[in-house]
């Protein structure tokens, strides 16, 4: 277990999928808690006048500060971590908040939609976490397509064709709160809040009607170039099936000298089996002769799925195992997606794969085999609910107007972050 808190139920209160702690517990009785687990760390609010003391000192306890490294670094050691703040989630408000605490609880990058508003969002975040304790600035991602993608549509439906009596499971269902009930405040044409709808597409199988359906789109590969080189964005994600490589070149050559001002790149794929290695080595090709800067591999075990469930990371697990033993790959780091959660470094504990150094001559003995962890769905699901409850109140949506909030966000973020990174393991 963490360190972060000594109270056996609160740090797993949130991650727990049980629904008699869900509703045992609102946010209002969790920040005692939270500050009883802040206290048995030695922190204190007694006569305090600073607003961020106790986060400020659960950020030095917890040993974040001593255990930041440059990304390069984390990457060799297999401790990145990247918060996934969602290729089609544009919810400004939520992003902005998302990437205040997860730079507080020392993430590497933040990866986002490709949108200008939304790398402001990220961006304003990242600066209002590191006014609040001088921490290392995570890098800024940002994720396009080049073919129909999982990660790139948003559902719709006509609300006016939804029958008066039906129980709507699919506002209970999303896990984006991206489907108001009927009547209520910001119903759109679509029947959906579209900048909060990421595409994950479990209303499409419920509604007993079968009334939503998906829209795809790809992003536009000149306004992503233009982003680029407006500066501000230190990475770039393309997600791909593997399968369609002229996309993927068309896609590449499209972006032209854009890609000479990011530090890293990396591509989304799916398992595809046998196929998987040699897509993989067509599109190093493909990228190797014009990027010199870091490439590296996502593997998408399980899109979107995180939050679900402790079985939902076992695809990515499997993914991350099958590759590890495929000693053609191409160069690159090696990092997990699609089904990350709190039990992620456990399975890769199980395959001996967490932080384990390769040996094969093929690659440097000195770099783990696979790199670190992405949480998306998960990590926006823990830190969420705190974010809706201070919303909910209809005032100032900044997370850090609220301290007694920001701790209690902070204290459950951490407690996923360390899974990787190991705080105070040292």
């Amino acid at each position: 277990m963490p360190m972060l808190l000594n109270l056996p139920f609160s740090v797993h209160l949130f991650s727990s999928t049980s629904p008699k702690w869900r509703a045992r517990f609102n946010h209002r009785e969790l920040a005692p808690i939270c500050t009883l687990a802040a206290q048995s760390q030695g922190i204190t609010e007694e006569k305090v006048e600073e607003p961020f003391a106790m986060v400020k000192s659960l950020i030095t306890k917890t040993g974040i500060p001593s255990a930041i490294t440059s990304q390069v670094k984390s990457l060799q050691k297999g401790n990145w971590v990247k918060l996934i703040c969602g290729a089609s989630f544009e919810d400004v408000v939520d992003i902005r908040n998302l990437s205040l605490v997860y730079t507080l609880a020392g993430v590497d990058c933040i990866d986002c939609a490709a949108e200008a508003s939304v790398v402001r969002a990220v961006d304003e975040g990242i600066e209002a976490a590191r006014a609040i304790f001088p921490i290392r600035r995570p890098w800024v991602m940002i994720s396009v397509n080049d073919d129909e993608d999982l990660h790139f549509r948003k559902a719709v439906f006509d609300p006016n064709e939804c029958p008066m009596d039906c129980n709507r499971p699919c506002e209970s269902v999303c896990p984006a709160n991206a489907i108001p009930p009927l009547g209520k405040a910001g119903f759109s044409a679509s029947g959906i809040l579209a900048e909060r709808c990421y595409g994950c597409g479990r209303c499409l199988p419920v509604c007993p009607y079968d009334k939503i359906s998906a829209t795809t789109y790809i992003r536009d590969v000149a306004a992503t170039a233009q982003l680029l080189n407006q500066g501000g964005v230190d990475a770039l994600e393309i997600h791909t099936s593997g399968r369609a490589l002229e996309s993927f070149q068309k896609l590449w050559n499209s972006m032209g000298k854009s890609i000479d001002k990011l530090s890293l790149v990396a591509v989304s794929l799916p398992d595809i089996g046998e196929f998987t290695v040699p897509a993989m080595k067509a599109m190093y090709d493909i990228m190797k002769f014009n990027f010199h800067g870091i490439n590296l591999w996502q593997l998408d075990g399980r899109p979107m799925s995180g939050d679900i469930g402790r079985g939902a990371t076992r695809e990515t697990v499997k993914f991350a195992s099958h590759l590890a033993s495929e000693k053609d790959r191409p160069r690159g780091f090696i990092q997990l997606a699609g089904g990350t959660n709190a039990h992620t470094v456990e399975g890769l504990k199980r395959e001996g794969l967490f932080q384990t150094t390769s040996t094969s001559d093929s690659f440097d003995s000195s770099h783990a085999v696979i790199s670190g962890v992405a949480f998306g769905g998960y990590a926006r699901k823990i830190v969420g609910r705190v974010i809706q409850d201070i919303q909910s109140g209809g005032s100032c949506a900044h997370l850090e107007s609220y301290p007694d909030r920001l701790l209690e966000a902070l204290s459950l973020s951490i407690a996923l972050v360390e899974t990787v990174k190991c705080y105070n393991q040292r």
